[in-house]
């Protein structure tokens, strides 16, 4: 479990994986977790094949769109609900 200068673990590496990947992790825990990648090979790997994992299903997944009928009836219930 290699721990680099900014304190981030693997633990903490597989915790916030996919938040790296979708670009979402705050300034300061992207650095810290790219200064991490870079001082820790199996780390760097979980992070290649995660991203060979999401690569995959995108390309065996096409988008569905809903059904007219499932639309309209979720946007009738939606719109029934009181406001907070």
């Amino acid at each position: 479990m290699p721990k680099d200068g900014n304190g981030m673990l693997c633990d903490d590496v597989k915790r916030v994986v996919y938040f790296f990947l979708d670009g979402s992790l705050g300034h300061q825990k992207q650095h810290a977790f790219e200064i991490h990648l870079v001082n820790c090979p199996d780390c760097e790997i979980r992070i290649i094949v995660h991203r060979k994992l999401r690569s995959f299903v995108r390309r065996r997944l096409s988008p569905v769109a809903a059904p007219e009928t499932l639309r309209v009836r979720l946007t009738q219930s939606l719109r029934s609900m009181p406001a907070d």
